[in-house]
């Protein structure tokens, strides 16, 4: 069937969901080499959402997420070299090597951070939009949550200020059907997360989240009703991680056959059939967009390991305002 996109972006659909699998790929492997340390979360399977949520929004919009945050970072432009850097714990890093796998930030290019706290960014992203309404710009957050945080109070209390202040926020609430190793069945009595926002009377969708083009059409008929003034919208945007909660997930609630049964779906061979049936771009080019991705990730990872620890006087920095806390160290 033909599509309605064009070209170019499932060109660039496919390169950035290659970029950001090839980048959790190395992110494994060098956690079990112990490079990286620490918890780490992959975002391998989801990247769909990452695809479709650039596609629909406009470079000053903002994005906030949980600690599942590096497919969002380096898709919202956060730099692969400083997301490497990050995970190693580098001075170069994103977060200056402090915040580690779950706390990419990159206030430049709009990205609110990745935030370990479940549910915290909910309110968090309220506030971003907050912001934007009352300085009067046209900007959108979009606050991205996991099934588990769903659960959490914080959630209703922003649901409800968000829908009374009618607030420019997409909540995105990407359902990859397991809490850590819980199910929603087994959390809830509403399997459906989009029907909470009917509580608030604010709207709500289910997005397929294995399909870049689904999550582009979702959200960008969201934002584009928080831009005219309508305020917030919901979406629950049903994705699946192939890979554990994180590394050390022995991944016992689930079979076999269902994680293979999501990959039969999977968004970057998706959007590589197209770009050859549909679009006649040819093996040759794939080939071409696929190094690009290799060296880039390898560029990467020397950086990381190429750059200096932080120093010992960046302790204390970046923890407090030092106007307001003159902090001095003996």
């Amino acid at each position: 069937m033909a599509t309605k996109f064009t070209k170019e972006t499932y060109l660039y659909w496919y390169e950035l969901m290659l970029l950001l699998r090839r980048f959790e790929e190395k992110s494994g492997q060098l956690y079990g080499m112990q490079k990286i340390r620490g918890f780490c979360h992959l975002y391998i399977g989801q990247e769909a959402v990452a695809a479709g949520a650039m596609t629909a929004t406009r470079p000053d919009d903002k994005f906030i997420t949980a600690y599942r945050d590096h497919g969002l970072a380096i898709a919202k432009g956060v730099s692969a070299k400083s997301c490497m850097a990050e995970l190693y714990g580098k001075a170069t890093g994103c977060a200056k090597g402090k915040g580690g796998s779950m706390h990419f930030f990159g206030v430049d290019v709009g990205f609110f951070g990745g935030h370990g706290i479940v549910g915290a960014q909910i309110g968090t992203g309220a506030g971003l939009a907050f912001a934007e309404k009352y300085k009067g710009t046209e900007n959108v957050c979009l606050t991205f949550f996991g099934d588990g945080a769903a659960r959490q109070g914080m959630l209703h209390e922003t649901f409800n200020l968000a829908m009374l202040w009618k607030l420019p926020v997409v909540f995105i609430c990407e359902n990859n059907n397991y809490a850590m190793g819980t199910s929603v069945e087994r959390t809830s009595n509403v399997y459906d997360i989009y029907k909470l926002a009917d509580a608030y009377d604010m709207p709500g969708d289910s997005v397929d989240g294995m399909s870049p083009e689904a999550v582009h059409e979702g959200i960008i008929r969201a934002v584009n009703r928080a831009r005219q003034g309508g305020g917030p919208t919901l979406l629950e945007i049903k994705t699946y991680r192939y890979k554990g909660h994180s590394m050390s997930d022995p991944q016992k609630y689930r079979s076999k056959e269902e994680v293979e049964e999501y990959k039969e779906r999977d968004p970057i061979e998706h959007c590589k059939k197209v770009l050859l049936e549909q679009f006649n771009v040819s093996e040759a080019d794939i080939e071409v967009m696929n190094e690009r991705v290799r060296a880039q990730v390898e560029e990467s990872v020397t950086f990381a390991e190429e750059s200096p620890w932080p120093s010992d006087d960046e302790l204390l920095k970046d923890v407090y305002a030092e106007e307001n806390y003159p902090f001095v160290v003996d």
